[in-house]
């Protein structure tokens, strides 16, 4: 039985057009957002129904071939990047399935884009909070896989808090519906929650039941401007002592200013500030005097939607436009992603940049969802002269967080990028026995270790 039998009834399984095997076809599914890079896979499958996905797994599980379940191929840390094996392209699971407004809730198929999803669900003023970076191309299934959060995760968390049930194909072929269609439930074992972070490596998830919640119908921005990053910190903690919780808490560096609030208009930018903190919040005046305290050296207050929403736009473009400014020849881009507890956010914010100088990183963006403590930057890699450095800064940084009673991904996940780290970070807390049980958990769902191989953990 060699390979060209298996090509051969994968084949049968989704139809021959939905089997890429052209070199030209499979170097776009070698890499995803990240800077890894993966090898050819054998093929790129495109089922369109669980069905088709149970046969696939039982085919590579009889052949002994490893799956990497791809998304919107949004992942910053290579956790949908191929090693080897099959890419299972989950683009074809598409369909909004059910939006019932009486029982809060929304059931959609993997492959549906965040973007789509709210774009549909705000016909009837509702949302689905969960709205990283990459919304506009990350999809439900990858956004699960990697337990997402973004901007709203100071209100209203991140992807585990919002997920009510799914369909998952497990890697034996069988389909499986863990959770329920109501906002509560108690019978043991939460296999639901534990499908949420699993990068893939336990199952193919095919649907979600999804928790939904109103459309903030009237919010303004506040913007503050900051000279030291323990002001920002100190904003942020004030307004919890004050039981003041915004809906979303972004902040930004200079460059970060630079990169978004100058693009949208030059009166959003402060050349003086080093950093700037972005706000929506019910109730703008109040939350301006009580951070009237924290002695910012100017605010602005936004009411106009549209503005709200072209700033809050270049705040997630942040990324995309650096690496559009970039001399990227020889270079690579590595977002960075930790979390702490809003109170130690001064601290770590003043560790990040003495790292970055002691790194010589000079061009580099930080921003991040500082109303939950969670903090991203963007820095360039030379391959040709500081490939070396490029595992002790992430080790370094990572590590950074865990001494401050923080986690070394907040809402990126592990993948291929972190997979030390997690190991010392467990070290660190004591708690190495956790790799004992993550290994215990993969033996009991998947035995032949074909999925996702190679991401998470060793």
């Amino acid at each position: 039985m060699g390979i060209d039998n298996f090509i051969n009834r994968l084949k049968s399984i989704v139809g021959e057009k939905h089997v890429l095997l052209n070199k030209e076809d499979l170097l776009t599914y070698m890499q995803d957002a990240s800077y890894f890079e993966g090898n050819q896979p054998i093929a790129v499958v495109s089922p369109r129904t669980a069905n088709e996905v149970s046969e696939i797994l039982k085919l590579c599980n009889e052949y002994g071939v490893p799956v990497y379940t791809r998304g919107g191929g949004t992942s910053l840390t290579g956790a949908s990047t191929p090693l080897d094996g099959i890419v299972l392209n989950m683009g074809r699971f598409d369909k909004i399935i059910e939006v019932n407004i009486r029982d809060r809730y929304t059931v959609a198929e993997s492959g549906v884009r965040i973007d789509d999803l709210n774009l549909m669900l705000s016909q009837y003023n509702y949302i689905y909070p969960i709205d990283p970076g990459s919304s506009l191309a990350a999809t439900i299934g990858g956004t699960i896989a990697l337990n997402a959060g973004g901007i709203r995760g100071v209100r209203y968390g991140s992807t585990k808090e919002w997920i009510l049930g799914l369909e998952v194909v497990l890697p034996n072929g069988e389909i499986v519906e863990f959770g329920e269609r109501t906002l509560k439930r108690s019978i043991g074992y939460d296999l639901t929650a534990l499908m949420v972070g699993s990068e893939g490596t336990l199952g193919v998830i095919t649907k979600a039941i999804l928790k939904i919640t109103p459309l903030q119908v009237y919010a303004s921005m506040i913007l503050l401007y900051y000279d030291s990053a323990e002001s920002v910190s100190d904003a942020i903690g004030l307004l919890n002592e004050n039981g003041l919780i915004p809906i979303v808490a972004e902040f930004v560096n200079k460059k970060g200013a630079e990169l978004s609030l100058k693009r949208v208009s030059e009166e959003y930018y402060e050349k003086n500030a080093n950093w700037v903190l972005m706000i929506l919040i019910e109730d703008p005046d109040k939350a301006l005097k009580i951070l009237s305290q924290t002695n910012p050296l100017m605010y602005k207050k936004v009411n106009d939607k549209n503005e709200i929403d072209k700033l809050f736009i270049a705040r997630k473009r942040i990324r995309s436009v650096l690496i559009e400014l970039e001399d990227t020849k020889n270079k690579v881009d590595v977002s960075g992603d930790i979390v702490v507890p809003p109170s130690q956010l001064g601290y770590i914010l003043k560790e990040l940049e003495d790292a970055m100088s002691k790194y010589g990183f000079k061009n580099y963006s930080m921003q991040g969802h500082i109303g939950d403590g969670n903090i991203h930057w963007d820095v360039f890699y030379d391959l040709n002269t500081q490939k070396d450095i490029l595992k002790s800064f992430t080790m370094e940084t990572a590590m950074m967080a865990v001494k401050h009673n923080g986690c070394i991904s907040a809402e990126h996940g592990i993948g291929m990028e972190k997979k030390e780290a997690l190991v010392e970070e467990f070290k660190y807390k004591n708690t190495l026995y956790n790799l004992e049980l993550y290994r215990g958990i993969k033996k009991v769902f998947d035995p032949n270790g074909i999925m996702n191989r190679g991401k998470l953990f060793d």
